[in-house]
């Protein structure tokens, strides 16, 4: 493992053998709650892990009791008063840069080539359902509880749930009934309305289960694995031509991969995938 990811403090990068990363929110003191500084280490973090060769796939989770219990409110300086000798005009452009920073740090899990694993438990609230939406696989235990809580703190999601979960969920109306109310929901409704793939009796059994994924898909072509969650994520934002046009134009040089023969191969006569050279 490269030695920049010893550089973080709040954030846990571990190896599991087999091209997979275990990232963990580590400041369970306060319920992995995020302030500026972790905010920052997430987006290193998972910049470092776009170009790490090294990595092929990523799970998300958080130590202690808690996936993360949301924004720290008392560690963005904005909501503190720190600018408050400043007029209106510049107050406002300072919110605004900051809030296009927190942003862009959730941006790099959604934009990361490498797919993005999410294991949640215990308290997933806030900015945890912004970093969610910004995962490629989701899941949870059962006790987990979910909220979209801006509006009980007077103000509209910005970092990115507003915006992904349309996305992610198709049914507006319970997006609606969450984020408007910022009740709690369980982890069986968010499975039921789709925001999550699996539900988990215990959190031991989720990161077994998640691991075994995780290096099922870490087994595979980095070249097809990386190329199918880029197309994806055009095809999102995208309109269906557009979208074709573009894995058209991605495969005529992908395409051209030894990995296609050796996967082709493999699956050809029932074998193992064999392994891949690094990307």
């Amino acid at each position: 493992m490269q030695k920049q990811y010893e550089s973080l403090k709040l954030i846990k990068v571990e190896t599991l053998g087999d091209f997979v990363y275990k990232v963990s929110l580590n400041r369970p003191s306060k319920f992995n709650a995020l302030n500026m500084e972790i905010w920052k280490e997430i987006g290193d973090c998972f910049q470092w892990i776009d170009e790490d060769p090294d990595c092929r796939v990523v799970i998300l989770q958080g130590e202690g009791k808690h996936f993360c219990s949301g924004l720290d409110l008392g560690g963005v300086s904005f909501l503190n008063g720190d600018n408050d000798d400043k007029d209106s005009a510049r107050k406002g452009r300072e919110i605004l840069k900051t809030i296009k920073f927190m942003q862009k740090q959730f941006t790099y899990i959604d934009e990361c080539s490498k797919p993005v694993l999410l294991a949640m438990h215990g308290y997933c609230l806030g900015a945890a359902i912004d970093i969610a939406t910004a995962c490629d696989v989701r899941f949870a235990t059962k006790d987990a509880v979910l909220s979209v809580k801006e509006v009980d703190i007077g103000m509209a999601a910005d970092v990115g749930t507003l915006n992904r979960l349309p996305k992610v969920v198709g049914n507006h109306s319970w997006i609606k009934d969450i984020c408007l109310t910022a009740r709690h929901f369980s982890a069986g409704e968010a499975l039921q309305f789709g925001l999550l793939s699996r539900v988990f009796d215990t959190r031991d059994e989720m990161i077994n289960e998640v691991q075994k994924m995780a290096k099922l898909i870490a087994s595979k072509s980095p070249v097809g694995v990386q190329g199918t969650k880029n197309v994806l994520n055009y095809a999102r934002d995208h309109t269906v031509e557009n979208s074709l046009n573009y894995v058209a134009t991605w495969n005529m040089s992908q395409l051209f991969t030894d990995d296609l023969v050796k996967a082709s191969m493999a699956s050809f006569s029932k074998q193992p995938q064999p392994p891949f050279s690094k990307l």
